[in-house]
């Protein structure tokens, strides 16, 4: 029985939504595989070994990179899902300023916020200066784009890759919105 594992990096979650879209059809996928870790659905917090693992979300902060790359080291196939994973998306578009300039937006000058300052815990990791598509920190096996995927996509997907082969999305399921 095959092993799946996700994770959730930099972005909205919509990707994983989407994976939950497949509905009545992911007891399908679990007769052949086992979930192993992922956050919606089985929350494990180390990187148990899996034959495919699935990354969302663009890498962010210093803890996106460590967990990308322990989930590299965890998986014998990498799948990226959606737009930020494989492009950076809208959580890069913090990109277009200077990490300095983000904070100080969101916790002092934001009209809601009053006193504001920039939060300070070891609790929280710290940002990179860009974010970074996931290709830009370990190597990738298959790139599934959209934002979100449509659930149709990620079960063709997932059964391509349960049957041991590398999917080939058809063009008309590819999406680069």
């Amino acid at each position: 029985m095959k092993k799946i594992s996700t994770i959730w990096l930099g972005g909205c979650s919509g990707c994983h939504m989407s994976l939950l879209d497949i509905d009545e059809k992911l007891i399908e996928v679990i007769k052949n595989a086992r979930i192993v870790k992922s956050t919606p659905i089985v929350d494990v917090k180390d990187f148990p070994q899996a034959d495919v693992g699935i990354v969302e979300g663009a890498v962010a902060t210093k803890e996106d990179e460590e967990n990308l790359k322990k989930m590299r080291g965890s998986c014998k196939i990498l799948v990226a899902i959606g737009d930020c994973a494989c492009f950076g998306g809208i959580t890069s578009y913090r990109n277009l300023f200077e990490k300095e300039e983000v904070l100080s937006r969101v916790f002092i000058e934001s009209e809601s916020v009053e006193k504001g300052k920039i939060p300070q815990s070891n609790f929280i990791p710290p940002l990179l200066e860009k974010v970074k598509p996931v290709n830009a920190v370990v190597n990738i096996d298959c790139y599934i784009p959209g934002c979100p995927p449509n659930a149709n996509v990620i079960l063709y997907a997932l059964k391509e890759l349960l049957a041991g082969r590398i999917p080939i999305l058809p063009s008309e399921m590819a999406s680069f919105e």
